[in-house]
């Protein structure tokens, strides 16, 4: 899936706690961001482990979309649309939404959709199935398949009553998984009820036919009828920190006016402020973002995320040093974590490095490269060995880059001038094994 850097506004540049990537295959943005990440994962854990599924955090990606959704696809991927974070209203939500997915995956439900697709021999129906990505919880696929095939409404008859049949074992599933984790139904109840309501907004009137989901009512009434037996809870030991999250994801992602509406200056509690710094800065009242950052510091000072967002802020507005500074204290808080180390790495080569410094930002690139071998990262390597003056792994480097945004010819030119250096047995290996993964995409394609 090739992914290219999506251009962000002057307050989110890629230096910023988060980083977006667009995917044009699927045209769908991914953003990423080492708190909501880290949130994710300690709510998706329990419930992989009692499905038996490995979990693996970049196998787990965060879609900028405002609506109510989440897929899964191919490799136990897991998409969670930022519309679901922001709109869900507790954590117990949350996680009866990635329960169902979770059922999905349980179920094998992807390659078997894939299997069926094949079988029914309909090309524009495959394109459909495959560009959904999996199965989604939420996903209203029926009208546009519907005016794809015309006439072909016994084919899309016989795999929407597929899909239906799936949709209620992942619902079954996802029931099993909450009592198995001690979570109620309660929240995923409630999820299904603002999808009902949506779609009435929304002008969807649910039929029996052409559809890729069961009626939402059914739906409803089953977990209404676990919920009522269910003897757990429905709050959440992340509950708290799900505020922080939602204020976090709103500032970045509402106009900043909208923000401040929801998180009035009045409000002093600490997610509000939170949004409220974001706001803050995206209206360009810098100095004021400072202030209400700084105060969040004093107030927990070892949260390594308001440093990192006072870095970002310092680094926007050319107080490179500034920024390093807390970059390095977000870094030296969080030392694991690759946006942490990529962070702490930009900030080091956009304040004139010596190749010293340089060879620093190298490690914490590599380092980030072991745990998430993003595009942006090999970027930022190309720089860091470009200052230092090894242009032959300045080169590698490149390539990789172009290689991970889908221009193939170009890193095939890159990898033919690393080689033009002396190379080292290990980035000679490198360089052979990245020629051959482009080579055997254009041989497939």
């Amino acid at each position: 899936m090739n992914k290219t850097l999506k251009k962000l506004p002057a307050c989110l540049l890629l230096a910023a706690a988060f980083l977006s990537f667009e995917t044009k295959a699927a045209e769908i943005r991914i953003i990423s961001d080492e708190e909501t990440e880290q949130f994710l994962a300690d709510v998706i854990k329990p419930l992989f482990k009692a499905a038996n599924i490995p979990f693996n955090r970049n196998n787990v990606f965060i879609v900028e979309d405002n609506s109510l959704n989440a897929f899964v696809a191919d490799g136990n991927r897991l998409f969670i649309h930022t519309g679901t974070i922001i709109r869900a209203d507790s954590v117990n939500e949350l996680s009866g939404v990635i329960a169902h997915e979770t059922g999905h995956i349980m179920g094998g439900h992807i390659l078997r959709q894939k299997l069926k697709a094949q079988d029914m021999n309909e090309v524009a129906l495959v394109s459909a199935i495959l560009a959904g990505a999996g199965a989604a919880l939420s996903g209203r696929g029926d009208v546009a398949m519907a005016v794809m095939l015309g006439g072909q409404s016994s084919a899309l008859n016989h795999y929407t009553g597929y899909r239906t049949s799936e949709e209620r074992s992942a619902d079954e599933a996802a029931n099993k998984l909450l009592n198995a984790t001690h979570q109620s139904p309660l929240g995923i109840l409630q999820f299904m009820k603002k999808i009902s309501q949506d779609n009435m907004l929304n002008g969807r009137v649910e039929i029996p036919y052409f559809r890729t989901h069961p009626i939402t009512t059914e739906r409803i009434a089953f977990f209404e009828q676990k919920a009522k037996s269910s003897p757990y809870s429905a709050q959440s030991p992340y509950d708290e920190e799900f505020l922080m999250i939602k204020a976090k994801l709103k500032s970045y992602l509402l106009p900043p006016d909208q923000v401040l509406q929801e998180y009035p200056l009045t409000r002093k509690d600490i997610p509000a402020q939170y949004a409220q710094a974001t706001a803050l800065f995206k209206l360009l009242k810098f100095d004021e973002a400072l202030r209400m950052i700084d105060n969040l510091i004093a107030k927990e000072p070892q949260n390594p995320f308001f440093y990192e967002l006072k870095g970002q802020i310092l680094l926007e507005t050319g107080k490179i040093n500034g920024a390093k500074q807390n970059f390095a204290k977000a870094y030296n808080l969080l030392p694991n974590s690759y946006l942490m180390q990529l962070n702490y790495a930009q900030a080091i080569l956009e304040d004139n490095p010596s190749k010293e410094d340089a060879k620093k930002a190298v490690d914490l690139i590599n380092r980030s490269l072991l745990i998430s071998p993003k595009a942006f990262s090999w970027m930022l390597l190309a720089k860091a060995y470009g200052i230092i003056g090894d242009m032959a792994w300045a080169n590698y480097a490149s390539a990789e880059y172009s290689f991970r945004i889908g221009a193939l010819d170009i890193a095939l030119n890159q990898i033919k001038s690393a080689q033009n250096n002396n190379l080292s047995k290990q980035l000679k290996l490198k360089c052979e094994d990245l020629e051959q993964r482009i080579k055997d995409i254009k041989n497939n394609s």
